[in-house]
């Protein structure tokens, strides 16, 4: 008689596919975009960084994302919400521009309400992609 076939049911290691994790691995550790002061510019290597970010939401079309605007804590309540909102809405324009749909993004303002590191201006100004 035959051997009986046994299958065996392998786990792919690392994070599980839609967490933060996973997406964070999965770009190298860039969900990060970092602005000069008073910018929301994107630069070269932000834009090197949003296509990684746009390829795997091309690979995971079931995956959305919110991105944050952040920023130091120089400057008023308002005028940092204002300018955080500004950042996290370039992000997300930029990637609308390379694909990703609309629909798939979401963008809030934090202003300096969530720094980083606190004193350490450059660390804040950021825009920060979260899986939803």
């Amino acid at each position: 008689t035959p051997a009986p076939v046994v299958t065996e049911t392998v786990q792919p290691s690392g994070p599980s596919l839609g967490t933060q994790a996973h997406f964070e691995d999965a770009v190298n550790g860039q969900n990060v975009i970092y602005f000069d002061t008073d910018r929301y510019n994107i630069d070269t290597p932000d834009a090197a960084a949003l296509q990684t970010q746009a390829q795997y939401l091309a690979r995971y079309p079931s995956i959305n994302i919110t991105v944050e605007g952040h920023c130091d804590e120089r400057g008023t309540r308002e005028y940092n919400l204002a300018l955080g909102d500004r950042r996290a809405t370039a992000v997300k324009n930029y990637l609308i521009a390379l694909g990703v749909p609309a629909s798939r993004l979401k963008s809030i303002s934090y202003g300096k309400e969530r720094p980083a590191e606190q004193g350490n201006f450059s660390l804040n100004r950021r825009g920060v992609l979260r899986v939803q």
